[in-house]
């Protein structure tokens, strides 16, 4: 039986002047009026954003989003490092949406047409000066000096010495304050055209907060033409005039930590019993203004025996990755738990649209250089992978550059 076609709302005459950016800040302030999450993002590459809007937080789907293929609901995951009550893996269903390429109507799901009356007196309204962004009840997370993280590095490079992990990723949480008349979307829209080969994302959930980021990194991607892909991505030095993707030196150190990650990505194949796959890398790709080592794998999901649950079996295997984690995954997570000293939430778990460009097709990303809106704060997060190798004050240095990313938008 096909799926029922969303409803498409014409905009009032009240709204017909407004261009792209000014409709889709009118459907945001709609939402956020009435308490209800939302997702806005925008594609490498892609010329304009998108936004989707939940019915309401009970309509979001909890734990790893629906399988991604053809038949699962359209949507958007936002998935924490670690699942917990205060930062719950949350799948945000695309009850009403927002295309800049139909610009002159919003769509609206099946399941959400008993909304229909309230968006239509949404789109009625003037667009208010100031948002009213969701925030997280939770207390800020503690940020580490540069003594307490250099400390931390040690532990890690200790852990590895004695066998206890063969890599380890650790990371630091920043606060800085918030610029006077700090607006989100606007920082979202500064994001977008700074890094214009990020996945460039803006979340609002209630009780969950507001979380704004631009990630170079695909932890899993299922295509229309039916092929998987997920990318090894490790390694981190500044992008400068004599460091290019094309002249680019790597230390040892840096080459070992990305063919850990290759070949954790290997190892998940593996327990799929999956052996056919397409390898190519590493090689250097700029991502902001850092460079970073990069492997892909692709599969053709035509040639596998169970194409319809392989997305969601490796999004299991893959997350958290080790370029996140470390490896061994189990031995990495309980090193982190005893002596990282604060909860990632978000950061570092993987967010994205599934089944909304069409049905099949997935982008999931690791959500890397973001930054949590607070009231009067933002809280950045940065990490590092470590190895036998690693430096601690090098290590910081590393963390410092990456959180310059998001930064940016701070002033």
């Amino acid at each position: 039986m096909p799926t029922p076609e969303p409803r498409l709302l014409p905009w009032p005459a009240a709204a017909a002047g407004l261009d792209a950016p000014a409709r889709l800040r009118h459907l945001v302030a709609g939402a956020l009026r009435t308490g209800r999450p939302l997702a806005a993002w925008r594609e490498p590459g892609a010329a304009h954003p998108q936004l989707l809007v939940a019915r309401s937080l009970e309509a979001a789907y909890t734990g790893l989003p629906p399988a991604l293929d053809a038949g699962a609901p359209a949507g958007f995951a936002f998935f924490p490092f670690r699942d917990s009550d205060h930062y719950p893996a949350l799948f945000l269903p695309a009850d009403v949406r927002y295309d800049p390429a139909r610009p002159d109507a919003v769509a609206v799901a099946p399941a959400a047409r008993e909304l229909l009356p309230n968006i239509a007196a949404w789109l009625a309204l003037p667009t208010p000066a100031e948002l009213a962004w969701h925030h997280s009840p939770q207390p800020a997370p503690h940020a580490a000096t540069e003594a307490e993280y250099t400390r931390l590095v040690r532990r890690g490079v200790a852990a590895i010495e004695a066998k206890e992990v063969l890599k380890v990723v650790s990371s630091r949480a920043a606060r800085r304050p918030l610029p006077p008349g700090f607006d989100p979307l606007a920082a979202f829209d500064l994001l977008g055209a700074k890094y214009p080969q990020a996945f460039v994302s803006l979340v609002s959930v209630p009780g969950v907060g507001t979380w704004l980021g631009a990630t170079p990194e695909v932890l899993a991607e299922v295509t229309a033409d039916g092929h998987f892909r997920t990318v090894a991505l490790a390694a981190t030095q500044p992008a400068t005039a004599a460091a290019s993707p094309q002249t680019a030196i790597w230390r040892q150190k840096e080459i070992e930590e990305q063919a850990l990650v290759a070949r954790y990505i290997v190892n998940c194949f593996k327990q799929l019993r999956l052996r056919e796959y397409h390898e190519t890398g590493p090689r250097t790709v700029v991502a902001g203004q850092l460079l970073h080592l990069r492997t892909d794998f692709e599969v053709d999901l035509r040639a596998v025996p169970s194409p319809a649950s392989l997305g969601t079996d490796m999004l299991r295997l893959l997350h958290p990755t080790s370029a996140v984690g470390g490896m061994p995954k189990g031995a990495a997570l309980e090193f982190l738990r005893r002596h990282e000293g604060y909860d990632r939430a978000y950061y570092s778990g993987f967010l994205g649209p599934v089944n909304v460009a069409a049905p099949g097709v997935a982008r999931l990303f690791v959500n890397l250089r973001c930054l949590q809106v607070r009231a009067h704060e933002a809280i950045l997060y940065a990490g590092t992978g470590l190895t036998v190798d690693s430096d601690p004050e090098r290590e910081w240095q590393e963390t410092e550059m990456k959180l310059q990313t998001v930064a940016a938008v701070l002033g």
